[in-house]
């Protein structure tokens, strides 16, 4: 790249991903973004030009905020290594939370907030306890942050708790729907490429459309989770179910990933989602998703009496926390059923037990 290409896009920066394929990434100040197209290209212009007023809006300049705001705080964190260090598709749900909060009290002093501030900068989402609980967390990040750099000596989010919701998250997908979809897209499609993928490897969209046969050796699939890659070395390393292995052997071996496009090039999380919603809506499964894949594999597992650490290698969780939240409530049934069978078992033998009690005192 020459000089005058490097000072025509200044942030910009080309590297090779793992195919050997030129793309390149905008950096500066902490902030981060993939520009797409042909270098120098209209398309390339275009998305530099978004991306450009997308780090305008989210990371403007410390002097241009009044020191001591909540605007200025998110410029701070924004710029810390616990953010920073998250990935591309985490900095997005967080900054959509914090933009918000920002466009409508970034003026307001964080020195002077207490309790009450915060209760009512959460009244209007009262109705929706999820948006509530995540404007909390946010909240709840950024007055941390806030202590960390001196600003603050408490944070008075503290003593708040989330809201109940109701909410088991994503629809974790049943027997009988995946065999719903099985039945409706055929073995070769696309369509239940994906799903089995998703489901006998409990794979997220970012990871999957990254899967290729790069991660398959001596029958097991081994890759590293994008979203923990940077900061963990765990591998998830997992044995190929025979379904699974059914599929993969109808794909071609020159292919760079198991869902590329039909014009041979990568899919993205994002088009995969798109995808997904269509094929399940063509089953007839408008609450199942991707992500209910992933819940459904590691039922699956609990079900089959897998222990926590063992359903984690599987999903590549560092804790239990979130799989117990996946699995719980089949963990639940599993172990009814163990102690159902203990309790039918111990009355059998009571009852045996009796006559020969009996016979004994004679």
């Amino acid at each position: 790249m020459s000089q005058k290409a490097k000072r025509e896009f200044p942030g910009v920066t080309a590297y090779l991903d793992r195919h050997k394929k030129r793309r390149f990434r905008f950096r500066k100040r902490g902030f981060s973004a993939e520009i797409h197209g042909e270098y120098g290209s209209k398309e390339f212009r275009a998305n530099y030009e978004a991306v450009i007023r997308g780090h305008k809006s989210q990371n403007i300049c410390i002097q241009d905020t009044q020191r001591g705001t909540i605007n200025a705080l998110v410029v701070s964190y924004y710029q810390s290594p616990e953010y920073v260090s998250l990935s591309d598709s985490t900095k997005a749900t967080y900054r959509r939370e914090i933009e918000r909060l920002r466009n409508e009290h970034g003026h307001r002093l964080v020195t002077q907030m207490k309790r009450q501030h915060v209760v009512k900068l959460l009244e209007p989402l009262t109705d929706r306890p999820s948006a509530r609980n995540n404007r909390l967390r946010m909240l709840r990040m950024l007055l941390n942050h806030s202590v960390e750099i001196g600003w603050r000596s408490d944070n008075p989010t503290n003593s708040i708790r989330k809201m109940r919701t109701g909410s088991q998250g994503f629809h974790t997908w049943t027997e009988r729907e995946l065999a719903a979809f099985f039945a409706y897209h055929e073995i070769g499609s696309t369509a239940r490429t994906a799903v089995t993928l998703m489901l006998y490897t409990a794979c997220s969209r970012v990871d999957v459309v990254r899967l290729g046969w790069q991660n398959v050796s001596d029958g097991r699939i081994r890759y590293r989770r994008k979203k923990t890659e940077r900061f963990s070395e765990v591998v998830v390393d997992i044995p190929i179910h025979p379904d699974l292995q059914a599929v993969l052997n109808i794909l071609s071996s020159s292919q760079l990933t198991f869902l590329e496009t039909a014009g041979g090039r990568s899919r993205s999380p994002n088009g995969l989602g798109n995808a997904m919603r269509q094929w399940c809506n063509d089953a007839g499964l408008p609450d199942c998703t991707s992500h209910g894949l992933r819940k459904a594999c590691a039922t699956r597992l609990a079900e089959a009496g897998a222990s926590e650490r063992e359903i984690m290698a599987w999903t590549g969780h560092a804790s239990p926390q979130m799989v117990q939240i996946y699995a719980g409530k089949a963990r639940r049934g599993l172990m009814a059923d163990q102690g159902f069978a203990k309790l039918r078992k111990n009355e059998t033998g009571s009852k045996n037990a009796e006559p020969n009690k009996k016979g004994s005192s004679k």
